[in-house]
């Protein structure tokens, strides 16, 4: 399980940082000054800026959209502004990946999903690209799941106890080993997101920028859930086995405890990511869509 959490955090975590630490901001056109005292026939021409200080600009006549990457997956953007130094932001991620790994004996093809959807509000107290963004994540989808195996006659471990997986015998109707089992990074629903970073996806003067977030999302605890079926034995020889079904059976009763007792560990294993990090790096374009 704690290789589970190693491909949730460390895959999706290697995002580009080389951008991170050249990241700038370009403009793409050049606003006019106002226009010389001879009624306009020369005209001067000074960069874009973030923001237009302490000049009022009405709300959603700037609008920007952007792309990127994030450990909540493959990430798209909208946002507008509502004043000059807020911004209203929709987000979007989704990304899967599938991997095959054993756990305690048990082999395992694990499927990483990811989605979610969600909105912040960011603000920016300076005249730059500085922003503070408390959000909120509407949507959260995110969790592996998996299908389990344990090959006939091989052992597996349960809370430091090792069985074996029967063999099919007809006869008694023993099968082997087999589960699913999912991990769900969503407890709280919704959740309350935090970040902090720089860029103005919404400055809206045809700009190009490299949008860079860095905060957390906080999911709630991971809960894991397993299910296993089939007959487990206590000794390779399969001299005592019972179907892990059947509690009234001592060796059905003790698999299902040493299996709560496990999730359990796994559980805890896992907890680190109920407060979820988010370091997102994208592209955006933004525009104006009035002039008001």
């Amino acid at each position: 399980m704690k290789r589970v959490a190693l491909i949730l955090t460390a895959t999706l975590l290697t995002v580009p940082f080389a951008l991170v630490a050249q990241v700038t901001q370009y403009s793409s056109s050049l606003l006019p000054s106002d226009p010389a005292a001879d009624g306009g026939g020369a005209q001067t021409y000074s960069p874009v800026r973030y923001s237009s200080g302490g000049g009022s600009v009405a709300p959603f006549t700037k609008v920007g959209f952007s792309g990127g990457i994030s450990p909540l997956g493959i990430e798209l953007q909208a946002a507008t502004n509502i004043s000059s130094h807020f911004n209203v932001r929709g987000t979007g991620n989704f990304f899967s990946y599938n991997e095959n790994f054993t756990s305690n004996g048990i082999t395992a093809t694990g499927s990483l999903n990811l989605n979610s959807a969600g909105i912040a509000v960011d603000y920016y107290p300076f005249h730059n690209g500085f922003h503070v963004s408390p959000g909120v994540l509407l949507r959260n989808g995110n969790q592996v799941t998996a299908n389990a195996n344990v090959p006939a006659g091989s052992s597996f471990t349960l809370n430091g106890t090792t069985y074996y997986s029967a063999n099919a015998n007809a006869t008694t109707g023993a099968t082997p080993i087999v589960g699913s089992g999912v991990l769900a990074l969503n407890t709280t629903k919704p959740a309350f997101t935090a970040t902090a970073g720089w860029g103005n996806i919404a400055h809206g003067n045809g700009h190009w920028s490299v949008p860079v977030d860095v905060g957390a999302a906080f999911v709630g605890a991971p809960s894991v859930k397993v299910n296993l079926s089939g007959w487990a034995c206590y000794d390779q020889a399969e001299t005592e086995c019972a179907s892990i079904a059947d509690t009234t059976n001592p060796i059905g009763a003790q698999v299902q405890s040493n299996l709560t007792a496990q999730v359990a560990k796994w559980t805890n294993d896992l907890n680190p990511l109920k407060t979820y990090p988010i370091v997102s790096v994208g592209l955006a374009y933004s525009f104006r869509v009035s002039n008001r």
